[in-house]
């Protein structure tokens, strides 16, 4: 079977984008699994930016199929926007490269409203949220009382999810949290207005599409948000996202057995950044860290905020290939890590007075982890124009064999700038 999943192996923000894109010119289908538009994902292709948070990294290549999952949780006014960006750039040509399961959480205002409002009431104990309401819209599919994409092209089922799901939420918002109330018969008109606009990418059961072309040998990628340490359940809660991160979730949101997976590719930066609030054992919070954000370019796609940055941590990289069953690893952005005299490895925690080499299942125990550093020499070239493996310089050479050693994983691609031309192969993909 050729179904490779792309999985984030730290807290998000590691590349998965580009790695996806790049994959895609190899892939007839690229499915999008879980999370919502929360996720950012960058592209450069000569020269040209493109950031997506719904669209499968795989629609910049025209013979490549994108799919939405049941899985995703979709705010449908953002995807139009998504969508007519993309058109106005000569992309997306034609609505058969994109199909939007029928079965997937549909989020609307009320549930942007809400999560803005509980992060705003939060004070001093924020979580960290996005804001796009990815949390409410998730609540809503668990407490069975989602508005899913089929229901759209249906008015008068429409119509009465809406005014149940308002009953609620307008109490919310206006006796909990004094935001003025959504009015039905609005929210309505835009719902219609939007499925008129999506009715064309409309596909109602892409399980069954999936589950076809894997058996019938087609390549399929399935694409990760966010990363494995933001997952729900395995992730440093609570500062973690409202979907799972991690591979089994592609099977999960896709609606696939794990028998049809052959591959697990974690995508890794060469250092680690977090957005938002929670514990970062390697965080480095001086002039080292700023300069690694500026190089690094590290600020949101979704929401501009600076990440936080720190050196690799091996522990956490440890956890994500043991619980994701990664088993082959893609290194990103290495050549942020020119210049640097020294870099900095964590293979392993203090806590406690305990030696510690395996990540702590509570988030009060790893706030209270000190890393423990293996010191690498740096590299002073300018790398970012380096076509192959051999031609990097001795030290960073050394590096990524540093990680592979370690990990005990092979590592089948390095990044060394954000182009798809400054990728350095060192495995073949589907082979």
């Amino acid at each position: 079977m050729a179904g490779i999943i792309v999985v984030g192996s730290q807290w998000g923000d590691e590349g998965k984008g580009k790695v996806v894109d790049v994959f895609s010119a190899e892939a007839d289908f690229v499915v999008r699994y879980q999370g919502g538009a929360n996720a950012g994902h960058t592209l450069i292709v000569d020269g040209k930016k493109t950031v997506l948070h719904l669209v499968p990294s795989g629609v910049l290549h025209p013979n490549t199929k994108c799919i939405i999952a049941a899985g995703v949780v979709l705010d449908v006014a953002t995807l139009w926007e998504e969508i007519c960006a993309l058109k106005a750039n000569g992309l997306l040509e034609s609505p058969s490269q994109l199909m939007i399961s029928d079965s997937a959480t549909v989020l609307t205002t009320y549930h942007r409203k809400l999560d803005a409002a509980r992060e705003n009431a939060a004070g001093h104990e924020k979580i960290g949220t996005t804001g796009k309401g990815i949390g409410p819209a998730y609540e809503d599919r668990a407490g069975r009382k989602a508005l899913l994409f089929g229901d759209l092209f249906q008015p008068e089922t429409l119509k009465a999810k809406l005014e149940s799901a308002l009953r609620e939420k307008n109490f919310l918002l206006e006796k909990f949290y004094n935001v003025p109330p959504i009015q039905v018969d609005e929210l309505m008109r835009e719902m219609q207005r939007l499925a008129k606009e999506l009715e064309p990418y409309r596909c109602r059961d892409t399980s069954l599409m999936i589950f076809k072309a894997l058996k019938s040998g087609k390549k399929v990628l399935f694409e990760g948000a966010q990363g494995t340490l933001l997952d729900l359940n395995h992730g440093t809660y609570p500062f973690v996202t409202s979907s799972s991160t991690l591979a089994g979730s592609a099977c999960v949101g896709s609606g696939i057995g794990p028998g049809l997976v052959s591959k697990v590719v974690g995508i890794t930066k060469g250092y680690t950044t977090r957005v938002g609030s929670g514990p970062f054992p390697t965080e480095i919070n001086d002039s080292v860290g700023e300069l690694m954000r500026e190089k690094g370019k590290e600020f949101g796609a979704t929401t501009g905020r600076p990440r936080r940055c720190g050196w690799l941590d091996l522990v956490a990289l440890r956890y994500a290939i043991r619980i994701n069953g990664i088993t082959n690893l893609a290194l990103m952005k290495i050549d942020v890590l020119s210049g640097f005299e020294k870099i900095k490895v964590c293979t392993a925690y203090e806590l406690d007075g305990q030696f510690l080499t395996e990540f702590p299942v509570t988030t009060g125990d790893l706030a209270r982890c000190q890393p423990i550093y293996e010191e690498l020499p740096g590299w002073k070239e300018e790398i970012s124009g380096v076509k192959f493996m051999r031609d990097l310089p001795r030290q960073a050479q050394s590096y990524v064999d540093f990680i592979t050693n370690e990990l005990a994983t092979p590592i089948d691609v390095v990044s060394v700038g954000p182009g798809r031309d400054q990728t350095l192969w060192l495995k073949p993909l589907f082979k």
